[in-house]
């Protein structure tokens, strides 16, 4: 059995995730927006890609 992750659960968990990185860590505050932009891109194209 899959288990699939739709994109409307993924990308709160993934901004979630990028805000707790940067309130414990706001020195890493360009690498994790960065990060974020980056993925968010990925993951919005991905569809188009298949």
């Amino acid at each position: 059995m899959r288990m699939y992750i739709s994109m409307q659960i993924l990308q709160p968990l993934i901004a979630l995730a990028a805000g707790v990185a940067v309130l414990l860590f706001p020195r890493t505050l360009h690498y994790v927006i960065g990060g974020y932009l980056i993925l968010i891109g990925v993951l919005g194209l991905l569809p188009h890609i298949g």
